[in-house]
């Protein structure tokens, strides 16, 4: 009884100092909404793109990461990462020129645009992203 007089007493402590402390706010707090905290269904998309690519499954990956770009992405890095993983499907699957026409609308959006070393190293579509890469620097001079 004797601790649960203690606990009693000191809640009940707690709640007076909140309570006396709700009116020392200057600004007003903003409930969030679940809209503003969870990803979109484009981010949704584009999750679920990489992670059919990951998986081997291109058709999928393809049609998620397209829906992702049609549904709106939020920022232009995931827009640039769809472009990309829409470039390596085409080039995975011996599509060369939408591979090219992929990592151009990536280096549109963001001339920075770069592959990571190792996929730059790859055979099939390091050559072609630095192909793409180099028209794009030309074209800017």
């Amino acid at each position: 009884m004797r601790v649960s007089n203690r606990l009693t007493a000191a809640v009940a402590a707690s709640l007076v100092i909140l309570a006396s402390l709700g009116g020392c706010s200057s600004a007003p707090v903003r409930a969030i909404g679940a809209d503003q905290i969870a990803p979109r269904q484009a981010e949704r998309n584009l999750s679920a793109g990489i992670r059919a690519y990951e998986e081997g499954q291109y058709r999928t990956a393809a049609a998620r990461l397209q829906e992702a770009l049609d549904g709106g992405l939020a920022f232009t890095i995931d827009k640039v990462t769809a472009y990309k993983y829409l470039a390596f499907i085409h080039c995975a699957t011996q599509r060369t020129q939408q591979c090219r026409a992929e990592f151009r609308k990536a280096l549109e959006l963001d001339p920075t645009f770069t592959l990571s070393k190792a996929e730059a190293g790859h055979p099939v579509w390091g050559p072609i992203y630095r192909s793409v890469k180099s028209e794009q620097s030309a074209t800017q001079r």
